[in-house]
């Protein structure tokens, strides 16, 4: 018998404030319309797969409000890994892919939870001012080589920055890359890469987040 493709979703409830991971196989997702729920009762991820689009209404603990956000089914089966976030915060608000992906994911995103409750009050321009000075470093050196393009073919972009992340742009296709700068994990992960590669959106040459 063939082991079914798995799929694992995970965000934290606004309510009891814990990490909410759950696995699902494809055929599950693909069924029928699922509520996956944290422990507490209190909250729970929607999923639901609609011609070739996943939508999902996901719990958001930094601006307190469901986000409705979608993507296609092919990268909500099959990517390694995709990240939603909050508009308002910057935060990640919700992961879905592989197991390995989405728990390394998520013990970041926990990382800089526990920053920003040790931080609240103390508010400053960035959530951590040497962690958004090193990432856009590391994206200056990395664009001075010529090493930020777009699956469209494009090496036009702009370059947006946030209180916990910096968002790349292309110019030509509008396709987005969000990349965290909240922790010292975020250094580690843009420091290893050689290259950025921005998603384009699809139908335009291009996808992004």
């Amino acid at each position: 018998m063939v082991e079914q493709a798995k799929r694992t979703l995970a965000y934290i409830c606004p309510e009891c404030r814990q990490s909410v991971v759950i696995e699902r196989t494809a055929f599950q997702l693909a069924a029928a319309g699922s509520e996956l729920p944290c422990p507490c009762g209190k909250s729970a991820l929607k999923v639901e797969l609609a011609g070739d689009r996943a939508h999902l209404q996901v719990p958001c603990l930094f601006c307190g409000t469901d986000h409705s956000v979608s993507c296609s089914q092919r990268a909500f089966l099959h990517e390694h890994l995709l990240a939603f976030s909050c508009a308002r915060s910057g935060l990640d608000c919700c992961y879905v892919g592989e197991e390995d992906a989405v728990f390394a994911a998520v013990g970041r995103l926990e990382e800089a939870v526990d920053k920003l409750e040790a931080e609240a009050g103390a508010k400053g321009a960035f959530l951590d001012e040497l962690v958004m000075h090193e990432v856009l470093s590391e994206i200056r050196d990395i664009a001075q080589r010529d090493g930020i393009s777009c699956t469209c073919g494009s090496h036009r972009w702009n370059l947006q920055v946030n209180y916990s992340s910096v968002d790349l742009k292309c110019a030509d296709c509008g396709g987005a890359m969000r990349i965290p700068a909240a922790t010292a994990s975020d250094i580690e992960d843009i420091c290893c890469k050689y290259t950025l590669l921005i998603h384009g959106r699809e139908g335009a040459g291009h996808d992004g987040l």
